[in-house]
Protein backbone atom coordinates (compact mmCIF):
# COMPACT_ATOMS: atom_id res chain seq x y z
CA UNK A 1 0.00 0.00 0.00
CA UNK A 2 1.16 3.61 -0.67
CA UNK A 3 0.11 6.56 0.60
CA UNK A 4 0.39 10.25 -0.05
CA UNK A 5 0.68 12.65 2.82
CA UNK A 6 -0.07 16.10 2.79
CA UNK A 7 0.84 18.00 5.62
CA UNK A 8 2.26 21.59 6.17
CA UNK A 9 4.19 20.69 9.31
CA UNK A 10 7.48 18.64 8.73
CA UNK A 11 7.77 17.27 12.00
CA UNK A 12 4.15 16.01 12.07
CA UNK A 13 4.31 14.87 7.65
CA UNK A 14 7.62 12.58 9.04
CA UNK A 15 5.93 11.43 12.14
CA UNK A 16 3.45 10.07 10.23
CA UNK A 17 5.67 8.52 7.24
CA UNK A 18 7.77 6.68 9.24
CA UNK A 19 5.33 5.21 11.53
CA UNK A 20 3.15 4.23 8.43
CA UNK A 21 6.61 2.91 7.39
CA UNK A 22 6.45 0.23 10.62
CA UNK A 23 3.09 -0.84 9.47
CA UNK A 24 4.13 -1.53 5.64
CA UNK A 25 2.46 1.34 4.21
CA UNK A 26 4.77 3.53 1.92
CA UNK A 27 4.30 7.03 2.08
CA UNK A 28 5.20 9.92 0.35
CA UNK A 29 4.70 13.51 1.99
CA UNK A 30 4.07 16.91 -0.07
CA UNK A 31 4.04 19.88 1.96
CA UNK A 32 1.75 21.87 -0.02
CA UNK A 33 -0.91 21.71 -2.37
CA UNK A 34 1.59 22.22 -5.47
CA UNK A 35 3.93 19.23 -4.60
CA UNK A 36 0.73 17.46 -3.80
CA UNK A 37 -0.56 17.83 -7.54
CA UNK A 38 2.44 17.48 -9.22
CA UNK A 39 3.18 14.10 -7.42
CA UNK A 40 -0.72 12.84 -7.97
CA UNK A 41 0.11 13.41 -11.42
CA UNK A 42 2.86 10.68 -11.52
CA UNK A 43 2.62 8.51 -8.68
CA UNK A 44 -0.26 6.04 -8.01
CA UNK A 45 -1.03 6.23 -4.79
CA UNK A 46 -3.92 3.73 -2.93
CA UNK A 47 -5.13 6.53 -0.69
CA UNK A 48 -4.34 10.80 0.00
CA UNK A 49 -3.87 11.58 3.55
CA UNK A 50 -5.03 15.87 3.40
CA UNK A 51 -4.55 18.40 5.59
CA UNK A 52 -7.11 20.91 4.66
CA UNK A 53 -4.81 23.96 4.91
CA UNK A 54 -1.73 23.65 3.20
CA UNK A 55 0.18 26.71 1.22
CA UNK A 56 -0.92 26.41 -2.49
CA UNK A 57 -3.73 24.60 -3.22
CA UNK A 58 -5.12 24.06 -0.03
CA UNK A 59 -6.55 20.11 0.57
CA UNK A 60 -10.38 21.01 -0.06
CA UNK A 61 -9.06 21.67 -3.60
CA UNK A 62 -6.48 18.99 -4.07
CA UNK A 63 -9.65 16.67 -2.69
CA UNK A 64 -11.93 18.45 -5.60
CA UNK A 65 -9.27 17.46 -7.92
CA UNK A 66 -8.98 13.49 -6.80
CA UNK A 67 -12.68 13.30 -7.00
CA UNK A 68 -13.05 14.72 -9.86
CA UNK A 69 -10.27 12.86 -12.02
CA UNK A 70 -12.31 9.58 -11.35
CA UNK A 71 -9.25 7.37 -10.07
CA UNK A 72 -11.65 6.57 -7.10
CA UNK A 73 -8.64 7.10 -4.75
CA UNK A 74 -9.80 7.30 -1.11
CA UNK A 75 -9.00 10.61 0.98
CA UNK A 76 -8.50 10.92 4.21
CA UNK A 77 -8.63 14.44 5.94
CA UNK A 78 -6.77 14.94 9.08
CA UNK A 79 -7.15 18.09 9.73
CA UNK A 80 -7.71 20.25 13.88
CA UNK A 81 -10.86 21.81 12.10
CA UNK A 82 -12.94 19.50 14.13
CA UNK A 83 -16.45 21.09 14.36
CA UNK A 84 -19.46 19.54 13.04
CA UNK A 85 -20.15 22.10 10.28
CA UNK A 86 -16.30 21.75 9.23
CA UNK A 87 -16.39 17.64 8.99
CA UNK A 88 -19.96 17.72 6.71
CA UNK A 89 -18.09 20.10 4.53
CA UNK A 90 -15.31 17.89 4.34
CA UNK A 91 -17.41 15.27 3.44
CA UNK A 92 -19.00 17.03 0.71
CA UNK A 93 -15.89 17.55 -1.19
CA UNK A 94 -15.69 13.79 -1.26
CA UNK A 95 -13.35 12.95 1.90
CA UNK A 96 -14.08 9.30 2.31
CA UNK A 97 -13.08 10.01 5.96
CA UNK A 98 -12.09 12.73 8.56
CA UNK A 99 -9.69 12.17 11.41
CA UNK A 100 -8.73 15.41 13.90
CA UNK A 101 -6.04 16.12 15.42
CA UNK A 102 -4.81 15.62 17.76
CA UNK A 103 -4.90 11.73 17.02
CA UNK A 104 -3.44 8.02 17.49
CA UNK A 105 -1.64 6.75 14.53
CA UNK A 106 -2.51 3.28 15.01
CA UNK A 107 -6.07 4.43 14.63
CA UNK A 108 -5.08 6.16 11.14
CA UNK A 109 -3.52 3.14 10.21
CA UNK A 110 -6.87 1.10 10.81
CA UNK A 111 -8.69 3.93 8.57
CA UNK A 112 -6.08 3.57 6.09
CA UNK A 113 -6.35 -0.18 5.85
CA UNK A 114 -10.50 -0.32 6.03
CA UNK A 115 -10.48 2.56 2.72
CA UNK A 116 -8.10 0.55 0.86
CA UNK A 117 -10.62 -2.99 1.84
CA UNK A 118 -13.57 -0.50 0.67
CA UNK A 119 -12.17 0.55 -2.47
CA UNK A 120 -11.26 -2.96 -3.42
CA UNK A 121 -14.72 -3.67 -3.17
CA UNK A 122 -15.87 -5.21 -0.60
CA UNK A 123 -12.93 -7.58 -0.28
CA UNK A 124 -12.64 -9.32 2.84
CA UNK A 125 -10.05 -8.18 5.67
CA UNK A 126 -7.88 -11.05 5.56
CA UNK A 127 -7.16 -12.35 2.43
CA UNK A 128 -6.18 -15.98 1.32
CA UNK A 129 -4.70 -17.55 -1.69
CA UNK A 130 -2.77 -20.84 -2.49
CA UNK A 131 -2.33 -21.73 1.55
CA UNK A 132 -1.51 -17.95 2.54
CA UNK A 133 -3.41 -16.18 5.01
CA UNK A 134 -2.81 -12.78 4.97
CA UNK A 135 -4.15 -10.30 7.91
CA UNK A 136 -3.23 -6.42 6.92
CA UNK A 137 -4.43 -5.40 10.17
CA UNK A 138 -2.37 -7.52 12.32
CA UNK A 139 0.25 -7.65 9.91
CA UNK A 140 0.47 -11.45 10.20
CA UNK A 141 1.15 -14.07 7.38
CA UNK A 142 0.29 -17.82 7.71
CA UNK A 143 1.14 -20.60 4.82
CA UNK A 144 -0.90 -23.69 5.78
CA UNK A 145 -1.40 -22.58 9.07
CA UNK A 146 2.20 -21.36 10.17
CA UNK A 147 3.14 -18.54 11.22
CA UNK A 148 5.67 -16.61 9.03
CA UNK A 149 8.03 -13.55 10.35
CA UNK A 150 8.49 -10.93 7.51
CA UNK A 151 10.00 -7.76 7.55
CA UNK A 152 8.29 -4.72 6.79
CA UNK A 153 9.09 -4.64 3.11
CA UNK A 154 8.31 -8.75 2.44
CA UNK A 155 5.01 -8.24 4.12
CA UNK A 156 4.11 -5.03 1.46
CA UNK A 157 5.52 -6.62 -1.08
CA UNK A 158 4.03 -10.11 -0.49
CA UNK A 159 0.49 -7.78 0.14
CA UNK A 160 0.63 -6.57 -3.21
CA UNK A 161 1.50 -9.64 -4.67
CA UNK A 162 -2.05 -11.58 -2.65
CA UNK A 163 -4.23 -8.56 -4.35
CA UNK A 164 -3.18 -9.28 -7.45
CA UNK A 165 -4.99 -12.92 -7.11
CA UNK A 166 -2.33 -15.22 -9.08
CA UNK A 167 -1.93 -12.15 -11.50
CA UNK A 168 0.85 -11.28 -12.82
CA UNK A 169 2.71 -7.67 -10.94
CA UNK A 170 5.27 -6.06 -12.53
CA UNK A 171 8.83 -4.98 -10.44
CA UNK A 172 7.62 -1.76 -11.25
CA UNK A 173 3.93 -1.94 -9.86
CA UNK A 174 5.75 -3.60 -6.92
CA UNK A 175 8.57 -0.42 -6.60
CA UNK A 176 5.67 1.83 -7.40
CA UNK A 177 3.21 0.39 -4.48
CA UNK A 178 5.70 -0.89 -1.85
CA UNK A 179 8.49 1.72 -1.68
CA UNK A 180 8.21 5.60 -1.76
CA UNK A 181 9.16 8.07 -4.18
CA UNK A 182 13.32 8.02 -2.80
CA UNK A 183 13.90 4.81 -4.03
CA UNK A 184 16.29 4.62 -6.75
CA UNK A 185 14.15 3.66 -9.69
CA UNK A 186 17.00 1.48 -11.32
CA UNK A 187 17.96 -0.56 -7.74
CA UNK A 188 17.63 -4.46 -7.85
CA UNK A 189 15.20 -4.11 -4.15
CA UNK A 190 12.54 -5.72 -5.76
CA UNK A 191 14.39 -9.12 -6.80
CA UNK A 192 16.20 -9.17 -3.58
CA UNK A 193 13.21 -9.04 -1.85
CA UNK A 194 11.00 -11.26 -3.94
CA UNK A 195 13.93 -13.58 -3.32
CA UNK A 196 14.39 -13.22 0.37
CA UNK A 197 10.33 -13.58 0.78
CA UNK A 198 10.35 -16.67 -1.45
CA UNK A 199 12.63 -18.02 1.30
CA UNK A 200 10.38 -17.42 3.75
CA UNK A 201 7.59 -18.83 2.60
CA UNK A 202 9.52 -21.99 2.12
CA UNK A 203 9.04 -24.70 -0.37
CA UNK A 204 7.53 -25.56 -2.27
CA UNK A 205 7.78 -21.89 -4.26
CA UNK A 206 4.80 -20.22 -4.33
CA UNK A 207 5.86 -16.86 -5.86
CA UNK A 208 6.79 -17.21 -9.35
CA UNK A 209 9.00 -15.61 -12.29
CA UNK A 210 7.19 -14.86 -15.29
CA UNK A 211 9.94 -14.18 -17.27
CA UNK A 212 10.75 -10.54 -18.36
CA UNK A 213 6.80 -9.60 -17.45
CA UNK A 214 7.25 -9.77 -13.13
CA UNK A 215 6.03 -11.82 -10.24
CA UNK A 216 2.70 -13.60 -9.32
CA UNK A 217 1.28 -15.96 -6.34
CA UNK A 218 1.25 -19.69 -8.14
CA UNK A 219 -2.47 -20.79 -7.55
CA UNK A 220 -1.50 -23.92 -9.16
CA UNK A 221 -1.30 -27.39 -7.53
CA UNK A 222 2.20 -27.52 -8.33
CA UNK A 223 4.04 -24.56 -7.59
CA UNK A 224 7.68 -23.59 -7.58
CA UNK A 225 8.49 -25.73 -11.14
CA UNK A 226 8.19 -22.46 -13.88
CA UNK A 227 11.32 -21.83 -15.46
CA UNK A 228 12.97 -18.76 -14.55
CA UNK A 229 11.18 -18.55 -11.04
CA UNK A 230 14.15 -18.33 -8.73
CA UNK A 231 14.59 -15.36 -10.64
Amino acid sequence: MRVLIVEDEPYMAEAIRDGLRLEAIAADIAGDGDTALELLSVNAYDAAVLDRDVPGPSGDEIAKRIVASGSGMPILMLTAADRLDDKVSGFELGADDYLTKPFELRELVMRLRALDRRRAHNRPPVREIAGLRLDPFRREVYRDGRYIALTRKQFAVLEVLVAAEGGVVSAEELLARAWDENVDPFTNAVRITVSALRKRLGEPWIIATVAGVGYRIDTQSEVGHEGGERG
